[in-house]
């Protein structure tokens, strides 16, 4: 039996916890704050890779991936750091991908060109809203022209880009998201994230919606419209859905999100970060580190194990298979699952969702029908309701 990082491929995901301001929807661990150590942060990152290569040799890393956070406040000499050390202690794959995730002020942008000098091949940028009312309610701190600009300077800078929208946003119609996406999908990127709005607890957004104070929210039916009209427009511009909330031109997906999805390995750096890994003497191992960046800092420079560690069971594994791969549209390996589970997803069950059109059956493979795939909770459900 291939190991995960063979059937999926191996990623290294370093997370920066730093943000320029909080953005009143973001439930992601990231802070503000008046001054950053960029040589302890970069000591820190490299102590833990080369703890992480010492422990899983023999990998061949496909994807880095820089996220928070606002990465683009990273110094460029922490990143090409970062990357040679990567370099040095795993092999990497001839195409590696290199992304770094960045918000487009006209001061990050200036920094492209040295970010590609450190090896990013390709960034990824939270745009979210192209007119200035909308990016002001989301708390973003640049305009729809400096997003414009940075989006030319990173497709003159980068191999490759990408940029987030969100959707479903205040005081937004149907025909309003229409709008904003046509002109998206003018921009001559090969590769979008498009998330609908989520009000998440623990945010300012959740805070004011428990007290009634988020007015303009679209109805269930306006966003369930929004997202058939981002599939259906998506794909008639040459950028199908590969993944629930990715487009991308053939050829374009990004390798760590498919790292992901395929549940392949993946190690995690930095405070918040999670992993999975497997080793061919024991079962997988989910990993989760601290939150407070000055206890992951304190601990990683200290070089001591930080993360807690969690051994999975076979139909833990089996889940976290089915719950990431069904959102691709390539779907799943009936073989894979039972390999990691132990066991057959029930042929009773998967005859009654094909019958009933829910899935679709290629030889190995099962892909959640284009119609379902809002309701992919549900499907999962049923798929190990036994």
């Amino acid at each position: 039996m291939l190991e995960n990082w063979q059937n999926g491929g191996f990623s290294i995901y370093l997370h920066w916890p730093f943000c320029e301001a909080k953005c009143p929807y973001c439930d992601f661990n990231s802070y503000v704050s008046a001054s950053i150590d960029q040589d302890a942060w970069k000591s820190a990152y490299l102590r833990e890779i080369d703890r992480y290569a010492d422990e899983l040799p023999g990998r061949v890393v496909q994807s880095i991936f820089f996220g928070g956070g606002t990465p683009s406040l990273m110094e460029p000499s922490t990143v090409q750091a970062v990357i040679d050390r990567v370099a040095t202690r795993f092999s990497v794959a001839n195409d590696i991908e290199i992304t770094l995730e960045a918000n487009p002020s006209s001061v990050e942008a200036s920094r492209f060109s040295d970010y590609r000098t450190a090896g990013v091949n390709r960034v990824s940028l939270g745009v979210q809203a192209l007119n200035d009312p909308d990016l002001k309610r989301l708390g973003r701190l640049h305009s729809a022209a400096e997003a414009v600009r940075a989006m030319e300077i990173a497709q003159n800078a980068f191999d490759r880009a990408s940029f987030d929208l969100i959707y479903a946003r205040q005081n937004q119609s149907v025909s309003d998201w229409t709008a904003e996406l046509k002109q998206a999908l003018t921009m001559g990127f090969s590769h979008l994230s498009l998330y609908q709005l989520t009000i998440e607890s623990g945010t300012a957004f959740g805070d004011r919606y428990k007290r009634g104070k988020l007015g303009g929210l679209p109805s269930e039916d306006d966003s369930a419209d929004m997202y058939d009209v981002t599939v259906e427009m998506c794909k008639a511009a040459g950028i199908p859905m590969y993944e629930v909330s990715n487009f991308a031109a053939p050829g374009e997906q990004s390798n760590h999100n498919l790292i992901y999805w395929r549940y392949g390995d993946y190690v995690g750096i930095g405070p918040g970060a999670h992993g999975r890994f497997s080793h061919p003497e024991r079962t997988r191992t989910a990993t989760e580190t601290p939150l407070s960046p000055a206890k992951w800092l304190q601990a990683a420079l200290a070089g001591r194990d930080q993360e807690t560690r969690q051994l999975l069971s076979a139909e833990e594994q089996g889940v976290e298979f089915l719950l990431m791969g069904l959102r691709l549209r390539e779907g799943v390996s009936l073989d894979r699952f039972t390999e990691l589970a132990g066991q057959d997803l029930s042929p009773n069950i998967l005859a009654e969702l094909e019958s009933e059109g829910v899935i679709i059956r290629r030889d190995d493979q099962i892909i959640v029908s284009d119609q379902y795939v809002k309701l992919l909770n549900a499907v999962l459900e049923r798929l190990i309701e036994d």
